[in-house]
């Protein structure tokens, strides 16, 4: 990569983390009335009245402006991370019987006491992030609580795995589905994709036994289960003795868990892991390519059994491509990774941020039209994806400019 090509890279990333996403975010997300952040806020950047304030949304807040905080020292992304920090510990976390609950009131009470272990792992992601941004021993804490919480109650001691959701009390449950969208199955890729990340945080500042065994088990789980050994792509949804359950692609998921895996094996250390990890990686970059449109965004989902392909393009899928295909272009050398890093971020600029209004819009059709009726800020929508992408293509292009001086 050319030293103009790559600081120009770094420099328009820079500008889009910190003059549109973070800025966005510290500007409209604060729920100054009722307290921690609104769960709703719809395309023109107003909020919606009587939205539910999820635990998702509010702990990849909390990461990202721990790890904004990490990388900048600005004292207002700190303080939004405080924010964060301070609504979740005293409101989302579930003081009687542990974990945290999916989703609560405007005003801060329970809407529903679920225990998805989706965004247990998110919370253990974010709270280790704002340990690492300004040494809280008590959010390190909480995320070891949360980890035993979930090894306890969620993991599969006969068929390995973890399941998907529980009651409040930690008792199994008829619906497991993360979204309506979702099948109603036990064991479910994305969970573990985000176990998976939550431990390998939790790794790199506590080396515990237990936590390193359950860490190399998911990595397992991955190269065993769901990454299908020919396709190079992954099994979704699994029933309780792992019998696949559905064939659906997910492109934004593929490209997403093959920088995920590889940096997990890193954070673990085994030479023998890291090796396969990063192979798989390039392998699985490669295979993604497969929902790569004619102008360089990754489109949705494709159904083989019915040959349907979704063609929209959402804005994370986006994110994690610009990442996906950097890594697989530091492992392997190949040109082509690096013009396709380099495409998803001409396509983002061209189609996915919201230039009058701010943020990245929630999705575009084939056309390159976006769909205004989805929220900037809600449920899933969060300055994790985009954000964690720019800051992780800052780091890794600083740390080779340093190797390369």
């Amino acid at each position: 990569m050319k030293g103009k090509t790559i600081s120009w890279f770094r420099e328009e990333l820079e500008k889009e983390l910190k003059d549109n996403i973070l800025s966005w975010w510290m500007k409209y997300s604060p729920d100054n009335e009722l307290d921690g952040f609104h769960g709703h806020i719809d395309h023109q950047n107003q909020v919606v009245l009587g939205a539910g304030k999820g635990a998702v949304l509010n702990a990849r807040i909390l990461w990202t402006f721990s790890a904004a905080y990490r990388m900048y020292k600005h004292p207002d992304y700190l303080e939004t991370a405080r924010r964060a920090y301070a609504y979740i510990i005293s409101y989302f976390t579930d003081k009687k019987y542990g974990g945290v609950y999916w989703e609560l009131e405007p005003d801060g009470s329970v809407r529903s006491s679920r225990k998805q272990i989706y965004a247990i792992a998110y919370t253990i992601y974010g709270l280790v992030e704002y340990h690492l941004a300004c040494g809280d021993d008590r959010s390190l804490k909480i995320a070891r609580g949360l980890f035993l919480d979930i090894e306890a109650h969620a993991f599969d001691q006969e068929h390995n795995g973890y399941t998907d959701a529980l009651s409040r009390d930690w008792k199994a449950l008829e619906d497991l589905r993360l979204s309506e969208k979702d099948q109603n199955e036990s064991k479910t890729m994305n969970t573990h994709l985000h176990i998976l990340e939550a431990y390998g945080n939790l790794y790199r500042v506590w080396k515990d036994p237990a936590l390193e065994k359950a860490l190399e088990n998911l990595i397992r789980l991955f190269l065993e289960k769901f990454v299908d050994q020919d396709r190079k792509q992954l099994n979704l949804f699994f029933d309780d003795h792992w019998n696949l359950k559905s064939t659906l692609i997910s492109y934004g998921h593929d490209i997403e868990c093959s920088w995920l895996l590889h940096e997990a094996a890193e954070i673990l250390g085994k030479v023998e892991l890291i090796g396969e990890c990063g192979e798989l990686a390039v392998k699985m970059a490669r295979a993604s390519e497969a929902g790569l449109a004619g102008d360089g965004g990754l489109q949705y989902e494709f159904f083989p059994e019915t040959l349907v392909l979704e063609s929209d393009k959402h804005w994370w899928p986006q994110a994690e491509a610009m990442v996906g295909y950097f890594n697989a272009y530091e492992l392997s050398g190949e040109q082509l990774f690096l013009e396709r890093t380099l495409r998803s971020w001409e396509f983002i600029k061209k189609y996915i941020i919201d230039k009058k209004l701010g943020e990245w819009y929630w999705s575009v059709d084939a056309k390159g039209n976006p769909q205004t009726g989805k929220e900037k800020a809600g449920f899933w929508k969060c300055p994790y994806h985009n954000g964690r992408a720019c800051m992780e293509l800052i780091r890794r292009i600083d740390k080779s400019q340093v190797s390369n001086n």
